[in-house]
């Protein structure tokens, strides 16, 4: 074999050798625009009037959660907090499901991206993505951070991952607990994906991966968007889909650093991504214009129904499903930071969208009490995102990402506390959820007043203000804030019965301490800076 063969250079054409597999015509790393060319070829998508590719994913909307495992070996097995999150999967099993993909993909063209998990040089993950569509190949091009040309021809993935849309499992034999999987393999360093066309399973194992190798380095990873003030301070932004990290962060008077995923070292904050996935149900230009702008050639969106006449998407169209989603990268944002590197966060919120519309618009943490918090991670869960959820449900996902955290809870919280404490950052916790009673008789929390309440958190405009214990939820709530009336800052004004108000806050309470129970002795002593009944 030459230097090269058909084009392709040796590295990878020795690592599918050593593999044993024989994939057919191989794409590296094409222009955005030739993906987008083969992409329309093959049906796998229109162009929308904006010149954004609109694909479908079929059966699969949002992630499959149960359908995640991890191979269970010497690397992760003292380490890994295995349980409803974390399903363990025996190497053998691993084997057997590769073996048949490769059998599955024999002859057939591919596309691969090459690439970097992770802004900071220092601590960076190369990557290489194999996938058998054209536009699942720009999603990974597009969200991932490209290499230059340099870095291109030097290229050495540390972790492959294998994309195959139309390849299933067989649950009776592998140990799956349905045709879809999602594997991550640490001691060979791969990822298997099958049986699934959703593209948000490509970032978010690679999300798990780095999950998993950053803390033994000394790095916080972290579920959370970022932005930069005019003044080079930064804020972090943490919850879950739904909750609004992305919509909060497209500040037009701030720069985004990264809409969801961030490493913090000794050095700043850094973005693992080099792009943005975004919810687009809804969208309004009016209210998310640096969003609706990045919907352009080169981004593509997941289940907009799109009129095949005019080729206007319709963003209010839940047909397919509540979660809709756009991808394009990053300096598709006016004033992005590229590369997304940044100073220690002057302030942290944590975001959640409460169903029940009982807890309070924004509250001020202590440091414990934002451990508190970052373990329990409430929310609820909003439709679509999740296969099976079609109204709104309560959830506890630690660290604001359970599903993406393989170690265990304590270990991130303490590296939250650390940091915390080091540089002297501020959090809040702020409610995008329900106000005035819960879903379905209550409304959602205007935009322009949780952009308020966001503002005065970072600009110190709550620093200066009085705040009153709640007693339920055991927080400090401001008694005033900039542009926002008061009678919104204490939920038990805006329900039309006080008594009921009382009755569903308490029984949320229950649920936090319940739920932290799980946790064990060595997260006791936090019970205290948690809800109290």
């Amino acid at each position: 074999m030459n230097e090269e063969d058909n084009g392709h250079p040796k590295s990878y054409l020795l690592q599918l050798e050593k593999m044993n597999i024989d994939f057919g015509k191989i794409e590296r790393n094409l222009p955005i625009a030739t993906l987008i060319e083969i992409a329309i070829q093959k049906n796998e998508g229109l162009l929308s009037n904006s010149g954004a590719l609109s694909v479908k994913t079929g059966k699969f909307t949002g992630r499959s959660p149960e359908d995640k495992f991890i191979v269970d070996d010497e690397i992760t097995h003292d380490l890994v907090d295995w349980g409803k999150v974390n399903h363990p999967i025996p190497t053998e099993k691993f084997d057997q499901i590769f073996e048949r993909m490769k059998q599955h993909v024999s002859g057939k063209d591919f596309f691969i991206f090459d690439g970097f998990v992770g802004a900071d040089p220092d601590s960076r993950l190369p990557i290489r993505v194999f996938t058998d569509n054209a536009w699942h190949n720009i999603f990974a091009s597009q969200i991932f951070i490209r290499p230059t040309a340099e870095e291109l021809n030097n290229h050495k993935p540390e972790f492959t991952l294998f994309f195959v849309n139309d390849f299933a499992s067989l649950p009776e034999i592998d140990g799956t607990k349905s045709g879809t999987f999602i594997i991550m393999n640490f001691s060979k360093k791969m990822v298997l994906i099958g049986y699934t066309s959703y593209a948000g399973e490509i970032k978010k194992a690679m999300f798990s991966i780095m999950n998993f190798l950053l803390p033994k380095r000394g790095i916080f990873p972290m579920h959370c968007s970022a932005n930069m003030g005019r003044n080079g301070e930064t804020a972090l932004f943490f919850g879950l889909s739904g909750t609004g990290k992305t919509t909060l962060s497209a500040d037009p008077d701030r720069r985004l650093i990264g809409d969801d995923e961030h490493g913090w070292s000794d050095r700043g904050i850094f973005n693992f991504e080099g792009g943005c996935y975004a919810k687009c149900i809804n969208l309004k230009k009016e209210h998310e214009p640096q969003i609706w702008n990045a919907i352009k050639f080169g981004s593509v969106m997941e289940n907009v129904i799109v009129d095949e006449q005019t080729r206007e998407p319709n963003f209010e169209d839940s047909y397919l499903t509540e979660n809709t989603r756009v991808v394009y990268p990053l300096e598709f944002i006016p004033g992005a930071v590229v590369p997304s590197l940044a100073t220690h966060p002057k302030v942290m919120i944590f975001l959640t969208a409460d169903a029940f519309g009982v807890m309070p618009p924004i509250a001020k943490l202590t440091k414990e009490g934002a451990m508190y918090h970052f373990i329990s991670g409430y929310t609820s869960k909003l439709a679509g995102t999740e296969r099976g959820i079609t109204e709104p449900k309560e959830t506890f996902s630690q660290c604001f990402g359970a599903p993406f955290m393989p170690l265990h809870s304590i270990q991130y919280a303490k590296m939250l506390a650390e940091r915390i404490s080091k540089h002297n950052t501020s959090v809040y916790l702020i409610n995008t959820g329900w106000t005035g009673g819960p879903y379905g008789i209550g409304r959602r929390m205007d935009l322009k007043y949780t952009r308020a309440m966001v503002s005065a958190s970072i600009n110190g405009d709550l620093d200066k203000v009085q705040y009153k214990h709640d007693n339920i939820f055991n927080l400090e709530i401001p008694l005033s804030c900039p542009e926002i009336p008061s009678k919104i800052l204490d939920p038990s004004y805006s329900w039309s019965n006080r008594d009921q108000y009382v009755i569903a806050a308490k029984r949320l309470a229950h649920l936090f301490i319940e739920n932290f129970k799980r946790f064990g002795k060595e997260t006791e002593y936090l019970t205290k800076f948690g809800p109290q009944i």
